[in-house]
C-alpha cells in the first residue's frame, strides 16, 4: 500500500462497515507511518484497489505478537479469495516475526469467521458493545505462532 491509496481503502471501509466507525482515510496514512505496521493492497488490472489488509507486529523475542488491524474487500470483489490472500501474507509476516496473532471480528460475521477458523484462528473472548457507533460486540480471536490449531474458548 502507498499513501495514494488510503483514499480508495476509506472508501471501501464507509461501504464495508457503515455502522462500525469505518477507518477515515488520515487513519490509513498515520498507518502507514508506523514502522511496525504492513499494509498489503491487491489491485485489478487497472491498478485499481480491491482490497487490503494490514497487520501490527509487536515486540520481540518471546514477547513478539501481531495483531491483525483491517482487512477489506471491495464487495463486487469478494468471492475471489482475495481476503484469504491477505489475510496470509499478513500471517507469513506474523510468522516471520514470531508470536501469536489476535484480531477482532463482529461475532455476527460468519464469512470472515470462517476465514479466520480455517487460518488457525479461535475465539478467546467477547469484547462488548466493541464496535462504535453501532455497539455490536465483536470476538477476540487468535491464532499461535505458525498456526498450530487452538482450543476455543469463551468468556461470554
Amino acid at each position: 500500500m502507498v499513501p495514494a491509496d488510503a483514499a480508495r481503502c476509506a472508501e471501501l471501509e464507509t461501504i464495508l462497515f457503515p455502522g462500525d466507525g469505518p477507518w477515515p482515510e488520515d487513519a490509513f496514512r498515520d498507518e502507514l507511518r508506523t514502522p511496525h505496521v504492513r499494509y498489503r493492497v491487491v489491485r485489478d488490472d487497472d491498478g485499481g484497489v480491491l482490497g487490503y489488509a494490514g497487520i501490527a507486529l509487536l515486540g520481540t523475542g518471546s514477547g513478539a505478537e501481531a495483531e491483525i488491524h483491517t482487512i477489506g474487500v471491495d464487495p463486487a470483489a469478494q468471492g475471489r479469495g482475495i481476503g484469504r490472500a491477505l489475510l496470509a501474507d499478513a500471517l507469513a509476516a506474523a510468522d516471520a516475526h514470531g508470536g501469536p496473532v489476535f484480531l477482532e471480528v463482529r461475532t455476527d460475521n460468519d464469512a470472515a469467521l470462517g476465514l479466520y477458523r480455517s487460518s488457525g484462528f479461535a475465539i478467546v473472548g467477547t469484547r462488548r458493545g466493541y464496535y462504535r457507533p453501532s455497539g455490536a460486540d465483536a470476538y477476540t480471536m487468535r491464532r499461535e505462532p505458525g498456526g498450530r490449531p487452538t482450543t476455543e474458548g469463551s468468556d461470554s
